[in-house]
């Protein structure tokens, strides 16, 4: 039996792992259209590939899909994130968490991924070719024939699809002509554009918890907070894009977000803070020294937008100005017009519709013998190792169905 994948990525890798473990007779071939195969995991976690999540209870960790819950909640029963950790140690590779739960290899290297992976493929005899690039396919008498850009063809009697998602729905059209519908591909993980902003001159500047909303919406998220040249990044940011991909694509990346700086603190337990303050420090100037553990160069610069003088002291803060500088702490928005594609980690929405596949094998309901994996499917995660999550977790589901 020849197997065919295409996409040498992190799930196509998994999969064709997976495949070979799991029927040993079995001829595979990844193919992959790029000059080098991994090169999402290169790239992952600023070249330190973050692995996974730690691992967590299903009830939890579910939760951290915008897109695939209910496919996903079937399918970690079979290989979860706990299953990724021991699948590396078996194989060489130990993993570690860091603070906030992501997972990656101790040698802090994405390179320590891809020779493991590499090293696996080759020891199972799997054919890893590069610069191959699948335009189309057909399939007659149980055989599928992948026509490859320049003329060449290549036959299987299994295939896999594992090419990750596309920034347009025009990629999907080779898959569209075998009966499968498209959810319209959409950027998933991405910062916000502020060109407005009075905190641009910030940049670098970072805070460990906020709570950042889009105005209009259901949609908010807590955690850390960068500001950027351009705009906002940092966790919860690209949390909250994935989440509410769908609806600020509506808006064309217009919208305005809303920041409380201290979610911790109630409004007025801030403003009642800074009434003390006015009491307790006032000959002290109020610019001189940060509260709330606020950053000094952002508390310079609320105070500034609040109009408050470098001179001005608190005890000459007026109740006027002391709510302003209450407002901008716990409710300061700002005009959001467009968006940046975080880093070379790019992250669709959308993809293969999940109702065109058999959740439990990951076969294509139309085409026997078809399946796909990773986010070629209408299947994304937040950031922190959830998509690779995912690629792992499809990635092995197809392998282990892929020869029955």
């Amino acid at each position: 039996m020849n197997i065919a994948i295409v996409g040498g990525g992190a799930s196509g890798f998994m999969a064709a792992i997976t495949a070979a473990e799991t029927f040993p007779e079995a001829s595979i071939t990844i193919l992959e259209k790029s000059k080098t195969v991994l090169n999402k995991v290169r790239v992952s976690g600023g070249g330190r590939c973050n692995v996974t999540h730690r691992p967590h209870e299903l009830r939890f960790f579910i939760k951290n899909y915008p897109r695939g819950e209910k496919l996903l909640r079937k399918l970690l029963h079979d290989f979860d994130a706990e299953a990724t950790v021991q699948w590396f140690e078996k194989r060489g590779v130990t993993l570690k968490t860091e603070p906030d739960g992501r997972m990656f290899p101790v040698s802090d290297s994405s390179h320590t991924i891809i020779e493991c992976l590499i090293k696996t493929a080759r020891n199972l005899g799997i054919d890893i070719q590069t610069s191959i690039n699948i335009e189309s396919f057909s399939k007659n008498e149980g055989i599928f024939k992948l026509n490859v850009v320049g003329g060449k063809w290549i036959e299987a009697d299994r295939l896999l699809i594992a090419t990750g998602g596309y920034p347009k729905e025009e990629g999907f059209e080779w898959l569209q002509e075998h009966r499968h519908s498209i959810v319209s591909p959409l950027p998933s993980l991405f910062t916000f554009n502020t060109p407005d902003s009075y905190l641009l001159p910030l940049a670098g500047v970072s805070v460990q918890d906020a709570v950042v909303k889009i105005m209009g919406t259901k949609h908010e998220w807590r955690g850390p907070l960068l500001i950027t040249h351009w705009g906002f990044s940092g966790p919860a940011v690209l949390k909250l894009s994935a989440w509410g991909a769908r609806d600020l694509a509506e808006k064309n990346y217009h919208f305005t977000c809303r920041i409380n700086w201290l979610p911790e603190l109630k409004e007025d337990a801030v403003r009642d803070f800074l009434l003390g303050e006015r009491a307790k420090t006032a000959k002290q100037q109020v610019t001189s020294h940060s509260r709330f553990g606020i950053p000094s160069r952002l508390w310079k610069m609320f105070t500034e937008k609040a109009e408050i003088s470098e001179t001005l002291r608190w005890g000459d803060a007026t109740n006027k100005v002391l709510n302003r500088l209450t407002e901008l702490l716990t409710n300061s928005q700002f005009d959001v017009k467009g968006k940046t594609t975080f880093k070379e980690e790019f992250v669709t929405c959308g993809g293969i519709a999940l109702a065109d596949i058999d959740p439990e094998t990951l076969q294509s309901r139309s085409v026997p013998g078809l399946f796909f994996a990773g986010e070629v499917m209408d299947v994304d995660g937040i950031t922190g190792g959830f998509n690779f999550q995912n690629a792992w977790t499809t990635g092995y589901v197809a392998g282990k169905n892929i020869g029955i």
